[in-house]
């Protein structure tokens, strides 16, 4: 079970590289044609007007793609931001008390969110919406990594309350310092 969860998170985290990689593609091809357009320009004085149709709404599409499928994985890596200087302070057996109500409200949150994207990207499929660039596509499809995002996030966050609450410290837990530290040594 424990490397089906990792795999998905994984997978999670390689969905959001790719979408990271298709955003650089895009808008690096975009800025090849703006300079054989601008080139054309010059040498015949009339622009060809390239342009990638819809490219500024399909980088924000895979921006949204990638910040969603990334956090369940980042969550899991002690990436995510945290308020470990009060954590950090407090005696061990009312730190775990603290993290377990963290946990369990992010985790509520979390669900909610989930459950509203799932009624947002069943009622766009329904009513048929489309984006309004100048390639029209249904906005469900970029709506649903959202929701694809939030449900790993949803089984990320659950699984490490249920971790917490066996009494076994959060995968994030340590992360932290590990990161600071290869932070410091790529600066110094």
């Amino acid at each position: 079970m424990r490397n089906a969860l990792n795999g998905l998170y994984k997978a999670g985290g390689l969905l959001a590289a790719f979408f990271i990689v298709a955003i650089c593609m895009i808008v690096m091809g975009q800025v090849v044609l703006n300079l054989i357009d601008r080139i054309a320009g010059l040498l015949f004085e009339e622009a060809i007007g390239l342009t990638i149709p819809s490219y500024a709404d399909f980088a924000g599409f895979f921006l949204a793609a990638s910040s969603f499928l990334a956090l369940a994985y980042t969550l899991r890596e002690g990436g995510h931001i945290r308020v470990t200087l009060l954590l950090g302070h407090i005696p061990h057996k009312f730190r775990h008390i603290a993290e377990i109500w963290c946990l369990a409200l992010v985790t509520f949150i979390t669900l909610y969110f989930t459950y509203y994207m799932g009624s947002l990207v069943l009622e766009s499929y329904e009513y048929q919406d489309m984006s309004s660039g100048m390639v029209a596509i249904p906005i469900w499809i970029p709506q649903s990594s959202l929701l694809l995002g939030l449900a790993i996030l949803s089984i990320a966050l659950i699984d490490e309350l249920i971790l917490v609450l066996m009494g076994r410290d959060a995968s994030y837990e340590g992360k932290e310092e590990n990161l600071l530290e290869n932070t410091a040594e790529g600066e110094g």
